[in-house]
């Protein structure tokens, strides 16, 4: 797979795991004791800034996590789809 190619299909990928993420994160949050419907903004008013700390905590940890996966998923498929590692 040429290196051009490959560069797609990861921004194909990486879009994709940042969709999952996101939606990864609503379930979690929603779920989670501290939750509610939806997370803090940072600038919500009403919320406490260690409730807001704690949201962008947990939603960099998921979404860095699914990107890893999701990245490194995709390259062991090239892997072996083409014999190759993608550079």
């Amino acid at each position: 797979m040429s290196g051009r190619m490959y560069k797609l299909f990861q921004t194909g990928l990486s879009l994709g795991s940042g969709m999952l993420a996101g939606a990864l994160f609503k379930k979690l949050w929603k779920a989670a004791p501290v939750g509610g419907d939806t997370a803090p903004a940072p600038t919500d008013e009403e919320r406490r800034l260690r409730e807001i700390l704690l949201a962008a905590a947990v939603q960099g940890a998921v979404t860095g996590l699914v990107r890893a996966a999701t990245s490194r998923g995709g390259a062991v498929g090239v892997r072996r789809a083409t014999g190759s590692w993608p550079a």
